[in-house]
């Protein structure tokens, strides 16, 4: 049986990745709100507030990370796979950090600063300035469009590792059932599991 990545690594991990996939919905879906409405100041301030909350979480993945070692990857991994594994990893991870921050910094050279869950107003820090809001904005687009290409790589990765390889590197971050009844993925052949 493969090692396992902690239970809060596995924890943060499924609920970043179901928290981004619903944040990066939620900024495709207020291209469609018209600007200088009401309607779009409210959803845009729960868009800001929520990417606070996931940059949060985000910063506590990687304290995670950095202090809790991951389980080695199969010795008969080819050494390319292994930097590539390590690299698509480096830059999930700082496009992760890239796009709340970027978000967050643009906020704060507008005149609109963030109104936390429409609750709470958070006064901008630094002068409604359009060149640096464009700057941070730009960044906050490109640093979306860089992290969904990162996952696209990660989800074929781990489909070649599923219906390829079947060497079972999916058990490493899969929750684990416990109790009578659990089961293991059904996808991995006898001899991986």
């Amino acid at each position: 049986m493969q090692a396992r990545y902690t239970s809060t690594a596995i924890t943060l991990h499924w609920l970043l990745a179901l928290l981004l996939l619903g944040q990066f919905a939620f900024g495709l879906m207020l291209e469609d709100i018209p600007r200088g409405t009401p309607a779009r100041g409210t959803y845009v301030n729960l868009h800001k507030s929520s990417g606070i909350v996931i940059g949060v979480l985000i910063l506590l993945r990687i304290g995670w990370r950095l202090t809790h070692r991951p389980p080695p990857l199969p010795a008969t991994m080819p050494a390319w796979q292994r930097h590539a594994a390590r690299f698509s990893h480096i830059a999930l991870y700082l496009c992760m950090v890239a796009l709340p921050l970027s978000g967050y910094l643009a906020s704060n050279f507008s005149r609109h600063g963030v109104k936390f869950f429409n609750l709470v107003h958070w006064l901008p820090w630094g002068p409604d300035d359009k060149t640096l809001y464009a700057l941070f904005n730009g960044a906050h687009h490109l640093a979306a469009l860089l992290l969904a290409i990162f996952v696209v790589l990660h989800l074929l990765a781990v489909a070649k590792h599923m219906l390829v390889d079947r060497d079972g590197l999916l058990l490493r971050m899969w929750p684990q059932r416990t109790g009578r009844g659990a089961r293991l993925p059904s996808d991995l052949s006898p001899e991986t599991r």
